[in-house]
């Protein structure tokens, strides 16, 4: 009897453990549910993946370009980077920032009023030390988010030692964000963005590899392409530009240069430019070059081919506004 109830014990255990094994295997065979997959989030103006809020409104710096202000800080990190003629026939960069919070940018230097147009197309917070007698009036008179480090708005800025004034002041995006928003201004919009490409597709054109671009001789652009990369390398006066702390290279995947009307509008030399077009251009992609359209619209220098706009590759922008007319020597040149 007792082998008999131990045997029966047995068997009941076993039986026991072996449907609560297949309790266990019915309960883990049952679907799961997949958690939910975010949507990439992507910058407006380069189409590249971002963690900042896409409605964060752009901000637009006046980086000096004068050569005991090379090199620049912070052109590396700019989304979309127009270079365009002041007078003194010196060129000087309106770098805007969306998706990226460099801490050191500048040297920061003075505003025109073809500059304060195509800021303002932006709607961009902006952000220069000065300026000349039409810009600062018509920024007076308009609803600007102004932070003018003269006139309106110091606290974002600080001199370097490292250099002499004008060519040492600087500033950094976070510290402008935070300036717009002690001012009373909106760090929130609705930011322009570009129509952008698949990365992997192709473009035809003429061979685009060395771009150059002249303003005047000590004020060239030169951009190389890297087949590696798919990047253009910018250089300056035919030396690459690096960034001043981490000589981090400046590169962009697309090249625009424009042509435009400018004219000398007094004894000073400053400069009317027509910044709105329509004009004609070349845009350079993947080792091409595209002839092209150009009109200020919706926000943005953009690109057009038979009246459609021309996508851009994902990635930085680099913007060059030429004159129409040269003293004999061709604004650009490629191959």
């Amino acid at each position: 009897m007792k082998k008999t109830g131990l045997l029966i014990m047995i068997i009941l255990m076993v039986w026991g453990m072996t449907a609560c094994g297949k309790g266990s295997q019915s309960t883990s065979s049952q679907p799961t549910v997949a958690p939910e997959l975010k949507n990439e989030i992507l910058a407006p103006l380069t189409g590249l993946p971002t963690t900042a809020p896409t409605d964060n409104r752009v901000v637009m710096v006046m980086i000096n370009n004068h050569t005991k202000a090379r090199p620049q800080s912070g052109l590396d990190r700019a989304d979309v980077v127009y270079e365009i003629l002041e007078e003194g026939l010196i060129t000087r960069f309106m770098a805007f920032y969306q998706s990226e919070l460099p801490e050191v940018v500048g040297p920061v230097r003075s505003i025109r009023p073809y500059n304060i147009t195509l800021a303002e197309a932006f709607d961009s917070i902006i952000s220069h030390a000065g300026g000349s007698e039409a810009a600062l009036a018509t920024l007076k008179q308009g609803n600007h988010a102004d932070l003018d480090e003269i006139y309106r708005y110091n606290k974002a800025y600080w001199r370097s030692k490292e250099r002499k004034a004008p060519h040492n002041l600087y500033t950094s995006i976070p510290a402008l964000r935070k300036g717009a928003d002690t001012m009373g201004y909106p760090v929130k919009g609705i930011v322009p963005s570009f129509t952008f490409r698949k990365a992997t597709d192709e473009v035809q054109g003429e061979k685009g590899e060395a771009i150059h671009v002249f303003y005047t001789k000590g004020y060239t652009a030169e951009y190389a392409y890297d087949p590696q990369t798919k990047q253009y390398k910018r250089l300056t006066a035919g030396q690459l530009m690096k960034n001043k702390e981490t000589g981090k290279q400046v590169e962009a995947a697309n090249v625009m240069v424009l042509s435009a009307n400018h004219r000398i509008v007094d004894s000073k030399g400053h400069l009317e430019i027509n910044v709105k077009g329509p004009g004609e251009g070349y845009l350079f992609q993947r080792g091409k070059a595209m002839k092209i359209t150009w009109e200020l619209k919706e926000g943005m220098l953009r690109a057009y081919q038979n009246g459609q706009e021309v996508p851009m590759y994902p990635g930085k922008t680099w913007v060059n506004v030429v004159p129409i007319k040269t003293n004999g020597t061709p604004p650009l040149t490629f191959n």
